[in-house]
This record gives C-alpha cells, structure tokens and sequence, in this order.
C-alpha cells in the first residue's frame, strides 16, 4: 500500500482554508474571539508566516495520520508488517482491497474521529482550564469538519 502523497497534501490545505472561514469575521471570530480572551492587539502582534507554517507542518502530520484512520489496507500492512507474502493477508487483501475507498466511507471516519478523539481531548482540556462550553464546541466543530473533509479526501481518492 502506497502512501497518496497528493492527497495527503491537497488534504493538509483543508485545516488552513476552513480556518480563514470558521474563525474569520464571516462565522465564529467575534465569539472565539470573546470565549477564548484573544484581542486584536494580539492578533495583530502574531508572526503570521511563522504561526502558519507550524500549523501548516501539524495539517501535514495530521492529514499522513488520518491516512491511517480511512483506508483499512493500512491495517493490513500495520498487522503484517508490510510483508504482504504472507498467505492471510493476500486473501484479505485479494477480497477488500479498495471495497470501501469512498469519499463518504473516508468523512464517516472523519467525523468519528472529529466525535471520539477530538472532542472528548479538547472538552477535557477546555473544563481544566475553565473555558466555555461555546468555545469548546466552537473549536471541536472546527476539527471535526476538517477531519470530515479531510478524510472524505483520503478515502475519495484513489
């Protein structure tokens, strides 16, 4: 199983492009703005090539990782250690290789992994440090549409 590393680029843009939307002025910047305590003088005094390049980095590393999640012939290799000789593993993969390589099958688990990771993560981050439930649904809404879309990517193309 070959990494699609054009997908997993063109994916890694998706937290970027949904992030200029979800916490611009268009949708939720006045609210987050407001829950999370960021002004505009500390906006304003962010290195921005810098701040984007990281995240950025992080969309990259997320995106190769949620390969993971979406195409389940990553498991196979995972399991056999990428010796796909072996007589179990050509079976599997002989029956389902590419059966579910879809781009709803890849935002189903997208958004499962937006619901069971992401948000249990940041609701516990958030309630230890004394945010809002706007603000953490603000932000688990954020990462569960990216992974969404990220994974509908992933899985879509093939």
């Amino acid at each position: 199983m070959k990494f699609n590393i054009i997908a997993i680029l063109i994916a890694a843009l998706v937290p970027m492009v949904l992030g200029f939307v979800w916490y611009g002025p268009i949708l939720f910047q006045k609210a987050w703005m407001r829950e999370s305590g960021v002004t505009e003088t500390q906006i304003k005094s962010t290195n921005m090539p810098v701040l984007l390049g990281v995240s950025l980095l992080f969309a990259v590393i997320l995106s190769f990782f949620t390969q993971f999640l979406v195409v389940h012939e990553m498991g196979v290799m995972g399991m056999t250690e990428g010796q796909i000789d072996g007589a179990t593993a050509q079976a599997f993969l002989a029956e389902w290789s590419g059966k579910y390589r879809s781009f709803g099958h890849g935002a189903i688990h997208g958004a499962m992994a937006g619901i069971m990771f992401v948000w249990p993560i940041m609701a516990t981050n958030g309630l230890f440090e004394r945010k809002s439930w706007k603000l953490i649904f603000i932000n688990v809404g954020y990462w569960t549409i990216a992974l969404t879309i990220m994974g509908s990517i992933i899985g879509g193309w093939v």
